[in-house]
């Protein structure tokens, strides 16, 4: 997030504590199910050495498997993939202002102290990051080699979440560094641990009804923020979001090229088949059809994209 909306939210008489089923607009047909959650966002990249030694040391991931032509890269404590990177030699990086498609991917961390430890981590490496307060969350913004957005984040409680009428309350206040860093304690950075998982993806789209439309009414989440300037966030499973959308790249924003660094796929996690099924009627429905696209040892999959021309993977999770 990239505006300031202390104000939007500031006068907290009219909160209430955002108890589960309590926030959030549902779509009127389809809905994703509760264990949605997301899975590995797929990045083109430039120099695949150059971004690995961006993502091990600054990020903290270790490498699962590489080839000539990519990695896939997970935590350090655990085999789940989170990132993979396809390298097309000579990519462009994004240009200041962005593209229509990928604003950030957020890697999810477990606890407030493993951020606090990045935080000290990424200080001492002398890396430049943006930090917030979002309510719901506490986050740090970071560009790769390619100025691709990542952001790194930890929820708070969910019993410290706040609503007012059925919207959730986010916002972009400041975060408190100091206290990020000072509550870590002395416990140093050892990389991603255990149990990190990709949060939620955040785009830049062209038009929020049309994302609503999409987002929501074809494709099952719920809407969760929507007053927040020139953005909408959207989550399933009483989450705080999945996934956001936003407007801030402008009215003259373009898809990138095939010859830029860029998003090529994200991907959506479901419980099971039904789901899955479920989810591809209410694509084609609305005149999005998915086509199916399994990939050997992942279980059945679907892939579409939204008017924008980001591909997104619906896969059903293997019980």
């Amino acid at each position: 997030m990239g505006v300031s909306t202390h104000d939007m939210f500031s006068d907290a008489a009219g909160a209430l504590p955002a108890t589960p089923g309590s926030y959030g607009e549902a779509p009127r047909g389809y809905r994703l199910p509760e264990g949605t959650r997301l899975g590995r966002v797929l990045l083109q990249i430039a120099n695949l050495p150059r971004s690995l030694k961006y993502y091990e040391g600054t990020l903290g991931m270790r490498v699962l498997r590489r080839d000539a032509a990519g990695a896939v890269l997970g935590a350090q404590q655990d085999d789940t993939p989170l990132l993979e990177l396809r390298q097309r030699s000579g990519a462009r990086p994004v240009p200041p202002g962005g593209r229509l498609g990928l604003y950030h991917f957020a890697i999810l961390l477990p606890d407030r102290l493993s951020l606090g430890q990045f935080l000290r981590h990424v200080g001492e490496i002398g890396v430049r990051v943006g930090a917030a307060d979002h309510l719901v969350s506490e986050s740090l913004y970071l560009r790769d080699p390619d100025n691709l957005g990542i952001e790194v984040y930890a929820d708070r409680p969910r019993s410290a979440w706040r609503r007012i009428g059925r919207e959730l309350m986010m916002a972009t206040d400041p975060l408190d560094l100091a206290g990020l860093a000072r509550d870590a304690g002395t416990v140093p950075w050892t990389g991603l641990p255990g149990g990190t998982v990709v949060g939620h993806v955040h785009l830049h789209v062209g038009d929020l009804t049309a994302a609503s439309a999409f987002f929501s009414e074809a494709l099952g989440f719920d809407r969760m923020v929507w007053r927040y300037p020139g953005a909408l966030f959207f989550a399933a499973g009483g989450y705080h979001h999945h996934l956001g959308t936003n407007t801030w790249a402008g009215g003259g924003a373009t898809p990138p090229p095939a010859e830029e660094a860029q998003l090529l796929e994200w991907t959506i996690e479901l419980p099971h088949q039904m789901s899955l099924d479920a989810a591809s009627e209410s694509l084609a429905r609305a005149g999005y059809p998915a086509e199916s696209d399994g990939v050997a040892g992942r279980g059945p999959a679907l892939v579409t994209h939204d008017p924008w021309g980001t591909r997104i993977r619906l896969q059903a999770v293997r019980e």
